[in-house]
């Protein structure tokens, strides 16, 4: 990258709560995240010069739509400042940071809000769920189910025992260790849930089958939730971090992203990868593109890594993309432990999705802060020991729309 792009830091909101039963909606966590998000940087509203947010079922959860305009109503002080809202499924607040990423970079503004905001819990969880089908093609995807994203991936799961095989209890594995990284995060939607051990297995009492190949334990959860980062151009983050005392070198910053779409229906993805290497290659194309520009040769030189397990078979697929293993056998990282919280390369010391949440439009977010606050020591209980580098791998629908960071600290 030749223009550097900083993350002064950001907010979110606790995952496990459920705002409507409150009497609250997204309003409400979008002024929170916004104010909390300028809080931990300590900056006066009056700093931000654009604001980007990201946001995919809001018509549908609450009938509310432009949502570029609600951040200035619920925080007054940056009425007038410039605002639009990205969709794109689970990755709208990746494409959110990208949109501000360019204006910094094109040198229209040098400090830019994103914030990322999903109302689900004011629903049913069954209405809920049929409103993200909105993320597929309606009405072409020639799956018959009764829910749609269960469905998809656990196609995935098909798709890779048919390929390479695949042993499920890799999948229990993966909801296990991200069920147990949430306990430890104080912001994660399932930080106290109790499971038996029973839950990690492929038992039809404790661990339901929902569609062919998805169990209960293997699916992210329906959240509330918000997420707000402030990112800033090198010239606006050398005064800032002047003003603070610290160190230029010592603020986390985008050291590079990728962002590729493929079409919106799943079973193309499958069939135009029939032959390839890799079931989703632009995916795979998408990290490296962010390695590139990051300036970085592959996974051995990153600490960690905060990726989409919507589904555990979408975390079973980002390893072997990643180039953890080789094409198809990501059941050697589970194995050999290298992505638990003190294996050689972590994976979603947050809880990831499974365990933190996935408040939809504010999953991009949420990863980007959680990387930033790894490689600056801030991550708390989560913590891995010495993490310099992170990345983020956040996909939309059947991953339709993906992006990739590389978030680190460099001298």
């Amino acid at each position: 990258m030749t223009h550097s792009v900083y993350i002064l830091g950001g907010y979110q909101t606790d995952f496990a709560r459920a705002w409507s039963r409150q009497g609250l909606d997204i309003s409400d966590m979008m002024r929170d995240a916004t104010l909390g998000a300028l809080a931990d940087c300590q900056l006066d509203p009056a700093a931000i010069e654009s604001i980007h947010v990201g946001n995919a079922f809001g018509e549908m959860q609450r009938q509310q739509a432009h949502l570029g305009a609600m951040v200035a109503q619920v925080v007054p002080e940056l009425w007038g400042v410039p605002a639009m809202r990205h969709e794109g499924a689970c990755a709208s607040s990746s494409l959110a940071t990208l949109a501000a990423m360019a204006e910094i970079e094109a040198g229209r503004y040098d400090c830019v809000l994103v914030l990322g905001a999903e109302e689900f819990k004011n629903l049913p969880g069954d209405v809920a769920s049929r409103n993200q089908n909105g993320a597929a093609w309606q009405g072409r995807e020639e799956i018959e189910c009764t829910y749609m994203w269960p469905a998809v991936f656990g196609r995935l799961a098909g798709e890779y025992a048919r390929r390479y095989g695949l042993d499920r209890r890799h999948l229990n594995r993966i909801a296990e260790i991200n069920y147990g990284n949430a306990r430890r995060n104080p912001l994660a939607q399932t930080r106290n849930w109790r499971f038996e051990a029973a839950s990690f297995t492929d038992d039809d009492q404790a661990n339901p089958l929902i569609e062919p190949g998805t169990r209960r334990q293997d699916c992210g959860q329906v959240t509330d939730g918000a997420c707000a980062i402030v990112v800033a151009s090198a010239r606006f983050a050398q005064a800032h971090a002047a003003r603070r005392g610290v160190r230029l070198a010592d603020l986390p910053r985008i050291l590079g992203w990728g962002h590729r779409n493929a079409g919106i229906r799943f079973l193309d993805k499958l069939e135009r990868s029939r032959d390839a290497q890799y079931v989703f290659p632009h995916v795979r194309d998408t990290i490296t593109d962010a390695w590139r520009r990051a300036g970085i040769a592959g996974p051995r030189q990153l600490d960690g890594i905060e990726t989409h397990d919507c589904f555990t078979t979408t975390e079973y697929m980002a390893i072997d993309h990643f180039g953890l293993t080789p094409p198809g056998q990501s059941w050697q990282a589970i194995e050999s432990g290298l992505i638990e919280p003190d294996g050689g390369l972590p994976l979603n010391p947050s809880g990831g999705l499974i365990g933190c949440g996935h408040p939809v439009g504010a999953t991009g977010a949420r990863m980007l802060l959680d990387a930033a606050r790894q490689v600056t020591g801030r991550a708390g209980d989560c913590q891995v020991g010495g993490a310099r580098t992170f990345a983020t791998l956040n996909i939309g629908g059947s991953c339709a729309t993906v992006a990739s960071f590389v978030v680190g600290v460099r001298d």
